[in-house]
């Protein structure tokens, strides 16, 4: 039998998916504008197959908790820091950064 990864759910049972429109946020947007500057024709530093095999790559309980842009956006930094565009300790330090303001705002 072969195998079957995680997110890979064809000709299993599944409940129906019912399209709906919805605005997106604006960290979706600039993911998605990210990507498209990361793919296109005069940069070509990510293509598509790199983005799905990262999303697919995706520790299960980690990809059930991820919405779409999440998931596309843990694919972009792994693979940015595997490619040596980005520093995983200065991603990490931003990250930090990040958490640390949106808890101040919270409280």
């Amino acid at each position: 039998m072969p195998y079957r990864s995680h997110h890979d759910m064809g000709g299993l049972p599944a409940d129906t998916v019912t399209p709906t429109g919805h605005d997106y946020a604006l960290w979706e947007k600039r993911v998605d504008a990210l990507m498209m500057l990361l793919r296109d024709a005069k940069r070509r530093i990510i293509t598509v197959d790199e983005l799905r095999r990262g999303i697919e790559s995706i520790e299960p309980a980690a990809y059930d908790k991820l919405g779409y842009y999440e998931r596309w956006i843990s694919s972009l930094s792994h693979i940015l820091v595997e490619k040596g565009v980005l520093d995983r300790a200065a991603l990490e330090r931003k990250l930090a950064e990040v958490k640390a303001r949106l808890a101040g705002e919270r409280a």
